[in-house]
């Protein structure tokens, strides 16, 4: 489990492909100290599993059906990535839940830049816009983002200066396809949910039903 809190910026070194499993060498910015093999890291909101280590850098491996349910596939080396610890228990929860099980590929629609924020809007699949409202949380490359506005299938989120200082979201531009993650919190209220009353939440559902006041 993640927190959507951006540790650091790594970059892909090499990667090679070994059948259906692609490996990828990332060095690891100096914030992310302690990582082990076998530990989990989010590399663009993808759970990923430290396979070896050397130095400051790590290799992860990547499965077909990750693969092709992400964007991370399509990488190449010297691409800088989003990174983050598995969340341990009794730290903090900066952001919001963040599994690092990509539910869908969104594409960058527009970037309107201001003096010192700059605002995305994305197209997502129906898998994820189902479950945005505004106020809500959505995951983008692994980032923890309020969502400001939902227009059918389409967001706009705000980046704050801090934000685009510690990722790599200040590099998106219009075309870009990013790997989205859902709030988990809104999957397990439709689950609870009748199942012919599954039709979407809403702001007006969750007040509704004591999860926003």
């Amino acid at each position: 489990m993640f927190t959507g809190i951006v540790e650091g910026i790594g970059e892909i070194k090499g990667m090679e492909r070994r059948g259906d499993v692609l490996s990828m060498r990332i060095s690891l910015p100096p914030a992310l100290t302690g990582v082990e093999v076998g530990d989990s890291i989010s590399v663009d909101g993808v759970c990923l599993t430290i396979v070896s280590k050397k130095g400051q850098e790590v290799v992860v491996e990547v499965s077909e059906e990750t693969s092709k349910r992400t964007v991370i596939g399509q990488y190449g080396i010297g691409r800088k990535v989003n990174l983050e610890r598995a969340l341990e228990a009794g730290g903090r929860m900066g952001g919001h839940f963040v599994t690092g099980h990509v539910d869908g590929v969104g594409e960058v629609l527009q970037v309107e830049r201001g003096d010192r924020t700059f605002r995305l809007r994305v197209k997502a699949p129906r898998e994820v816009s189902r479950y945005l409202v505004e106020k809500g949380s959505v995951a983008l490359n692994g980032v923890s983002l309020t969502v400001n506005k939902v227009e059918g299938d389409e967001f706009e989120t705000m980046i704050i200066p801090f934000t685009a200082l510690k990722t790599t979201l200040s590099e998106l531009k219009v075309g870009d396809r990013v790997n989205l993650e859902a709030d988990i919190l809104a999957k397990y209220v439709e689950r609870l949910l009748p199942s012919g009353s599954r039709g979407g939440i809403d702001e007006e559902f969750l007040a509704e039903h004591g999860f926003l006041r």
